[in-house]
């Protein structure tokens, strides 16, 4: 229940971009801390994760600690004022980001501890469903009844165009982008019953049409991308490779491949003629237009700067807004916050050092979660690859964007990567005092990974706890 009410919660609050905001969800991982404690204190015993997705976000909690230690050469550069002698460029910015991320490895831990049975799983995935639909109708209401220039119809905004509760529609797409993956998955699997899946199709269409109404040419890409991996790789279950020759395989897989491009010709291309000409205008790139990229290009050559000024732990955790202005070549009217790829601003607030953490985070996500997929559990499988499949789509958009530097969107992209990596089997308990059995948390993980002793194809929508 926290876990869900935290991502409608985040994402209702502007997407929990302002301090107050970041404020609320640092203090409900707080609370969620103490409950996690309380839970132990009463069962005299702890659950702890052992999945090893968490150790790069630890490690990234380390590297910001370490970028605030006052190790910078004192230089004033003449001016009468205190100088930042810490290694990180804007100390309170990157106090800000370590808060944030510990608060999203709080959530993390989480979802991976006591999403721990079917009927918990179905509550998530029901929100996120549920939810990205109902966001989708409240976003394309508020399109077409504003300008684009106010949030929730009464605040406006100078500088940003607004989509739904997000005061950049990009970010919405973002959110868009993760939300439609696990319906998406569900449909193509078949893990649902025949009288939900026209619900799950309309949510998930509705979604996309949401997606395409932002006008997001990164999230747009990126949706093609997902629809084309979840056609290819859902199809794929327990024991079919054993059971198929090499060349079966290989055909197989081409006629996914075909059937995939297919279906992403047709459903984004509808979606584009559908939504009018300023669609295909944005997306090609107005002809007219000096900078296609509306100046991106100017924005990364910048960053390639403070890239290699501090090539080794960056210039500091969201420092990027501060150390951007030493390196702008323009007159600097207007403050960058992000570089508007995540990945070279990762390379500038973190530098090598973060490079490599993030890319540690990638590999172990898909390298577990495949794994992870090989199980007797349709439903489970299903989950597990649309949760992949967006946490993959977030990736790609963030070659255009900054969607996970939102905290709405950087906990759900979190959440759906616990999901995908989560394994109950492992998870260890730690017992302070004497032991006893946890029989609520053996049972779920028998109940979620154990398939009938007939071995006929187990549905946990029916399931008995």
């Amino acid at each position: 229940m926290a876990i869900c009410t935290a991502i409608v919660a985040t994402t209702l609050a502007y997407g929990t971009v302002h301090n107050w905001a970041l404020a609320m969800f640092t203090f409900s991982a707080i609370v969620l801390v103490l409950l996690w404690a309380v839970d132990g204190f009463v069962l005299r015993s702890v659950l702890v994760p052992v999945n090893p997705l968490q150790w790069p976000l630890v490690g990234m909690v380390l590297l910001g600690l370490f970028q605030l230690l006052p190790l910078r050469t004192h230089d004033s550069a003449g001016l009468p004022l205190s100088p930042v002698r810490s290694l990180s460029f804007d100390p309170y910015a990157t106090r800000l980001a370590l808060v944030q991320v510990a608060a999203l490895l709080i959530y993390f831990a989480a979802t991976s501890v006591f999403m721990d049975s079917p009927r918990r799983l179905r509550a998530l995935v029901r929100t996120i469903t549920i939810f990205g639909f109902v966001l989708a109708i409240f976003g394309m209401t508020q399109s077409f009844t504003s300008d684009g220039t106010r949030v929730y119809w009464y605040r406006q905004l100078a500088q940003s165009t607004a989509f739904g509760p997000f005061i950049n529609r990009h970010h919405f797409a973002g959110f868009m982008l993760m939300a439609v993956s696990i319906p998406f998955a569900l449909l193509i699997s078949g893990a649902i019953e025949n009288y939900k899946r026209p619900l799950y199709a309309f949510a998930a269409v509705v979604m996309v049409m949401a997606l395409v109404a932002t006008n997001s040419r990164g999230a747009t890409i990126a949706l093609g991308a997902q629809i084309f991996v979840l056609i290819v790789t859902a199809s794929f279950g327990w024991g079919k490779k054993k059971e198929q020759t090499r060349t079966m395989r290989i055909r197989a897989a081409a006629l996914r491949g075909v059937i995939a491009f297919a279906v992403v010709v047709v459903l984004i291309g509808g979606a584009l003629v559908l939504s009018g000409p300023e669609v295909f205008t944005r997306f090609l790139g107005t002809p007219i237009a000096e900078d296609p990229t509306t100046g991106r290009a100017h924005f990364w050559r910048v960053t390639l700067d403070v890239i290699k000024a501090y090539p080794l732990i960056g210039s500091g955790l969201g420092s990027f807004g501060a150390i951007y202005t030493r390196y702008d070549t323009r007159n600097g009217v207007y403050r960058l916050e992000q570089a508007h790829n995540d990945y070279l601003q990762t390379l500038s607030d973190a530098g090598i050092v973060g490079a490599i953490l993030g890319l540690a985070f990638i590999f172990i996500l898909f390298r577990r979660g495949f794994a992870r997929r090989e199980t007797h559990d349709r439903f489970r499988r299903a989950v597990t690859t649309g949760a992949m499949a967006g946490c993959f789509a977030a990736l790609i958009h963030s070659f255009f964007d900054f969607p996970l530097h939102t905290t709405a969107n950087a906990l759900l992209f979190v959440i759906l990567a616990a999901i995908a990596t989560q394994d109950t089997r492992i998870n260890t308990t730690y017992q302070p005092g004497r032991k006893r059995k946890r029989r609520r948390s053996s049972h779920r993980a028998e109940t979620s990974e154990s398939p009938p002793g007939d071995g006929r194809s187990y549905d946990p929508a029916t399931a008995e706890l």
